[in-house]
């Protein structure tokens, strides 16, 4: 079979991994002088020669010894080796190929006469899992911190070696940081488990109490576990006994991470309801009006978000990230726009006709729903994170808080405190309350009542259209985006009362927790299903909801 030198640009590894192992290589040079053991290029031919077996595992077994040996020389043949530069002479030797240039892996010293072809050393997706732990493990002594933070979270206990345990002692004695030694020191207690001596499986034991990791569980619940021949896994009692401990305490740690996980999840899904049914509850407790194209003024508020984006991404690229910034305005008043329009041409002539203001607003939602599909498509379209928004706060147990829904629950709380001010501190908020509580005394007394509807109802569909824009943040964007909330919105409204600030905080809130909490114990289709009759037997015992709407005209 024809073979030939590979060329360096054939990098499997990416830009930020060849980094990393160079910062890695680059320190473990400059600190060659610890390693008393180890010369500069000082490996053991017969080792290397590992590397060109034909059988997985011995190459498997030559790479974990090279990496236990933490010298810099096996760095840099792991690496050539997982850049597909490592080659097999005819002699036996071993070299790493650079250009046409090739060198003695073993003795780093240039090959003279090097062969024409020499044979390229093949790895499938095993050696190189191997490969990549390996490497993970030799950076832990990176003098940069997030390559060891990042090497200690890709080196697991499943793809560690027990012959790695003496480059993970060195590691943690040269470690300061107490989040990296952490996520190492539990990578060695695990792999400590399999140690013939029970005193060391014992002080393992108690290590991964500290734990939250869910994998681990079923680690040490198979220590307690017994054999086919009645046989408990782990022999030594005082193990067995440690093992209990921990798995009590890692279920009353992994316990506490779910619970904490569905706070912030519940409050999540409670932030996007509050969006989508604020402007509702100041609709509809204002005028009475049934707004079923409510969810058609969200989904036009993501699509102004689409629109900003693409702008963005041809006229300002360099300014992406500041795309959501601008979104935000613009959102709002294309969807105020549209509601205002809408209130002066269909809903002001319904007034106090409530079914008739159903039927029109269902038909304006499907009006809506065709004409945004013919502008933009009947797929649905994509709107991405700033970088700012990307990723997220990852907690011990694999609980991760992404930072999209964390700018959501802000995004939401500086909504109902600039609403609130609105309703309390602007003449258009005392407008708003005075043709609330008695229409017929406000429009005596000289309130613009019909100019008082227009701006309200644009209020409400512009704050529908400020919780599109949260919504694009964290999916897809299409034309019936909205349906999917109007229903959730309506229960909002009415279990908070209607046209009550604090009773839609707190009903959104609160739905939001309840949904969360039950989906994993019920599903998500009969979570919904208790909570809709929780909510008609609420409402049968209480009309008004959690706050009863004050005034003359709502005592009538």
């Amino acid at each position: 079979m024809e073979t030939r030198v590979p060329r360096p640009g054939r990098n499997r590894i990416s830009g930020a991994r060849g980094f990393l192992l160079r910062a890695a290589f680059c320190f473990l040079v400059a600190g060659a002088g610890s390693f008393a053991a180890s010369s500069a290029f000082a490996l053991d031919p017969q080792l290397l020669k590992g590397l060109t077996d034909d059988d997985a595992d011995v190459k498997i077994d030559a790479i974990v010894k090279l990496v236990a040996t933490a010298d810099p020389a096996a760095l840099a043949v792991l690496e050539a080796m997982a850049n597909d530069s490592l080659v097999a002479l005819p002699d036996g030797r071993v070299a790493i190929a650079s250009g046409d240039k090739l060198t003695d892996a073993a003795t780093g010293a240039t090959i003279a006469n090097p062969p024409e072809s020499p044979d390229s050393i093949s790895i499938n997706n095993r050696v190189r899992g191997a490969l990549q732990s390996g490497l993970a493990a030799m950076s832990l002594l990176s003098p940069d911190r997030a390559t060891r933070l990042k090497s200690a979270r890709e080196l697991s206990a499943e793809s560690a070696s027990p012959a790695m345990l003496p480059l993970l002692n060195r590691a943690l004695e040269k470690e300061t940081d107490p989040e990296i030694k952490s996520i190492v020191e539990m990578t060695r207690a695990t792999l400590q488990l399999k140690d013939p001596d029970p005193l060391v499986r014992l002080v393992a034991v108690k290590t991964l109490a500290d734990t939250g990791n869910p994998n681990l569980r079923i680690t040490l619940a198979s220590m307690l576990e017994k054999d086919a021949s009645g046989k408990f896994n782990e022999p030594d009692e005082a193990v067995r006994n440690a093992a209990r401990t921990s798995l009590r305490e890692l279920d009353s740690r992994l316990f506490k991470l779910d619970m904490l996980g569905g706070l912030f999840y519940g409050l999540s899904l409670g932030s996007i309801l509050l969006l989508v049914a604020l402007g509702l509850a100041i609709t509809f407790g204002l005028m009475g009006i049934i707004n079923m194209a409510h969810g058609e003024l969200l989904m036009i508020g993501a699509y102004a978000t689409y629109v900003v984006q693409l702008l963005f991404k041809h006229y300002l690229p360099e300014r992406f990230d500041w795309y959501l910034l601008a979104s935000v305005p613009a959102a709002f008043l294309a969807s105020a726009v549209v509601g205002m329009i809408l209130e002066r041409s269909v809903i002001r002539f319904l007034y106090g006709r409530p079914l008739e203001t159903l039927l029109a607003t269902w038909g304006i939602s499907l009006i809506l729903i065709q004409a945004v599909r013919t502008i933009f498509g009947a797929q649905n379209v994509e709107v991405a994170n700033p970088s700012w928004m990307s990723g997220g706060i990852a907690l011990a147990g694999g609980l991760v808080l992404p930072y999209n829904r964390i700018v959501i629950i802000i995004f939401a709380a500086v909504v109902v405190f600039l609403m609130w001010l609105m309703l309390t501190r602007t003449r258009l908020g005392l407008f708003v309350r005075a043709v609330t509580q008695n229409r017929a005394m406000a429009d005596c007394v000289g309130v613009p009542t019909n100019l008082v509807d227009m701006l309200t109802f644009g209020l409400g569909a512009g704050i529908a259209g400020l919780g599109g824009c949260a919504l694009s943040q964290i999916g897809n964007v299409g034309p019936e985006l909205g349906q999917g909330y109007i229903v959730d919105s309506f229960m909002v409204v009415v279990l908070g009362g209607v046209g009550q600030l604090a009773g839609t905080v707190i009903a959104a809130l609160g739905l939001g927790e309840v949904n969360k909490f039950l989906e994993p114990q019920i599903g998500a289709v009969l979570a919904k299903i208790v909570v809709l009759a929780f909510i008609i037997v609420f409402i049968q015992k209480r009309p008004q909801g959690l706050f009863a709407l004050k005034g003359r005209s709502a005592e009538a």
